[in-house]
C-alpha cells in the first residue's frame, strides 16, 4: 500500500482513550487505522459504533481479507488477531499473545514486518505490557512510535511498559494524538534503515517476525521450527503446558511455547500464579471427592459388622479432610501476581 497505516493498541481504559484519540481525526485522515482492543472473547464488541460516533472517520469490524483503505478504522472481532497480511486484514484465530485474542503484540508485528517505515504505533490505557513487543519491532524496522501519557491514561502499565523499553518519538494525551497522527500521515516517510545493526542480524530479525506473524495467523510454532530462536527454559506454558523458548528482544525478554502462545515476562508471572490455584482447587476437590468415597466405604463396612475396617476407612477419611482443609487454606492465601502488580507494591 503506500500511504501510512496507524496501528493502535489498549487494554483496560481503553475505550475512553480511544473515544478521545477517534474524535481528533478528521474526515479526510489518509491513512487506515486498525485497532486492537482487549474484549471478553464471548461477549459482541460495540466498540466500531463507539468510534463511529465519537469522530469523523468510520468504523467496522472487518472480514477476513477485506482491503484497506485509508481513513477507515478497522477494529478486531472479539476472540480473532486482527493482522496486516499485504493490502489486506487478516481475522485470524491463531493462538493467544499475553493470554489474549486479539493481541495488541501480533498487530503491531504484522505491520511492522508488511510495512516497515510506514507504520505509526500507537499504545493507549492498560494494564500489564501488551504492545510493547510489538511496538519494539515497529520501532526496530523503522516506523514511529506514539504513547499515550501515563498520566492521562486510566491504567497506566501499557504506557509505562513502552516508554521503558522502547524509543518513543510522540508522548501525548489521548485528546492531542488525533492532531499530531494527521501531521505525521500527511508528512513524507523519512528514509530509514529496515533495521539497525548488521545487514546479517537485521535479515535474521526479520525471519523471525515473518515467523511469528505466520505463528499468529494459524499456529504451528514447532513445525515453523520456532524453537531456534530462543534458549529452552524449565517452564511450561501456562494455557497448554507445552515447553517455553525464552526470546532476548532489546532489553526485554519474552516467552513463546511450541505450539504458539506467547508471554511477556509479566504475563507469563500472572498465567502462572493463576494455574498455582487452578492447581489447589483440583487438588482439594481430589481430596473432597476421597473424604466422600472414604466415609460411603465406611459405612457400607459398619452396615455389613465390619466394625474394625470400618474405623479404618473412617480414620482415613479424616486425615484425607485435614489435608484438605490445609489446601483450602493455601487456596484462600494463594494471590495472583504480575510485574505491574509487583511495581505497585513497590512504589507504596
Amino acid at each position: 500500500m503506500p500511504y501510512p497505516i496507524v496501528v493502535v493498541g489498549a487494554s483496560a481504559g481503553g475505550v475512553e482513550s480511544l473515544t478521545a484519540l477517534a474524535r481528533g481525526l478528521p474526515a479526510d485522515f489518509p491513512a487506515p487505522v486498525l485497532v486492537v482492543l482487549h474484549v471478553p472473547a464471548h461477549s459482541p464488541s460495540a466498540l466500531p459504533e463507539i468510534l463511529s460516533r465519537a469522530g469523523a472517520l468510520p468504523a467496522t469490524h472487518p472480514k477476513d481479507g477485506e482491503r484497506i483503505a485509508p481513513g477507515r478504522i478497522y477494529v478486531a472481532p472479539p476472540d480473532c488477531h486482527l493482522l496486516v497480511e499485504g493490502e489486506c486484514v487478516g481475522i485470524k484465530h491463531g493462538p493467544k499473545e499475553n493470554r489474549h485474542r486479539p493481541s495488541v503484540d501480533a498487530l503491531f508485528r504484522s505491520a511492522a514486518y508488511t510495512c516497515g517505515s510506514r507504520v505509526i504505533g500507537v499504545v493507549l490505557s492498560g494494564m500489564l505490557d501488551d504492545g510493547t513487543s510489538g511496538l519494539w519491532s515497529i520501532k526496530r524496522f523503522g516506523g514511529r512510535t506514539l504513547v499515550q501519557h501515563p498520566d492521562d491514561a486510566p491504567f497506566d502499565a501499557m504506557p509505562l511498559s513502552a516508554l521503558k523499553q522502547v524509543e518513543i518519538d510522540h508522548t501525548l494525551r489521548a485528546s492531542e494524538m488525533g492532531a499530531v497522527l494527521d501531521r505525521i500521515a500527511r508528512a513524507p516517510v523519512p528514509k530509514r534503515a529496515a533495521a539497525r545493526g548488521t545487514s546479517a542480524a537485521a535479515a535474521r530479525e526479520r525471519e523471525r517476525l515473518e515467523i511469528e506473524v505466520h505463528i499468529a495467523a494459524d499456529g504451528n510454532a514447532f513445525r515453523r521450527g520456532f524453537f531456534k530462536w530462543g534458549a529452552l527454559t524449565p517452564m511450561t506454558c501456562p494455557e497448554c503446558h507445552g515447553a517455553l523458548v525464552k526470546i532476548k528482544e532489546g532489553g526485554g525478554v519474552r516467552f513463546r511455547c511450541h505450539t504458539g502462545h506467547a508471554f511477556s515476562g509479566s504475563a507469563l508471572l500472572a498465567g502462572i500464579t493463576e494455574s498455582v490455584e487452578d492447581t489447589l482447587w483440583s487438588t482439594m476437590r481430589a481430596l473432597e471427592e476421597g473424604v466422600m468415597q472414604l466415609q460411603a466405604m465406611g459405612e457400607e463396612f459398619a452396615h455389613a459388622g465390619e466394625p474394625e475396617t470400618a474405623t479404618l476407612f473412617f480414620q482415613k477419611a479424616r486425615e484425607a479432610e485435614a489435608r484438605s482443609h490445609t489446601i483450602h487454606e493455601a487456596v484462600l492465601a494463594n494471590k495472583r501476581i504480575s510485574g505491574e502488580s509487583l511495581r505497585q507494591q513497590a512504589g507504596d
